[in-house]
């Protein structure tokens, strides 16, 4: 991870990545095992980075608080410092740091901060896979090759 993600752009995920992270943690949400064993047999270890991607990508946009009239304020820097904090728990964090995890915790952001009531949390899930795969797509376009 950068040192300062709220400054320096993510590059964008692999649509790929994208897409078997958003699976992995839209099964976790379901309480679905056997789809959530099914994605992280065939993703491997790499699904647990791709869990990381998702949550800079979920974490960073909304702790890193607007300033106030074209000037940072103090809570800008304490809701960045928050975000940076809870994804060096989900990197380092001994209960946090499996693929469960850290999609538990996506989960419980989304639940707790992205949503009014609560509720409706797997629309957020979908919205945040839908916007994560644009930005993959628009990067990584896919290659059509003549048979």
């Amino acid at each position: 991870m950068p040192e300062n993600t709220v400054t320096t752009p993510l590059a964008p995920m692999e649509p790929q990545d994208v897409a078997d992270a958003f699976a992995f943690i839209q099964a976790v949400h379901a309480a679905d095992i056997d789809t959530a064993g099914a994605v992280a047999d065939e993703a491997g270890p790499e699904l647990h980075r791709m869990l990381l991607d998702v949550a800079a990508r979920v974490f960073i946009p909304v702790t890193a608080a607007d300033d106030h009239d074209g000037e940072p304020c103090e809570h800008s820097f304490l809701a960045a410092a928050l975000g940076r904090l809870l994804l060096e728990l989900l990197c380092h964090g001994v209960c946090l740091a499996n693929a469960r995890g850290v999609a538990r915790t996506i989960i419980l952001f989304t639940e707790n901060i992205l949503t009014e009531d609560h509720g409706g949390v797997g629309e957020v899930l979908r919205q945040l896979e839908a916007a994560g795969m644009k930005q993959a797509m628009e990067t990584h376009p896919v290659r059509l090759t003549a048979v």
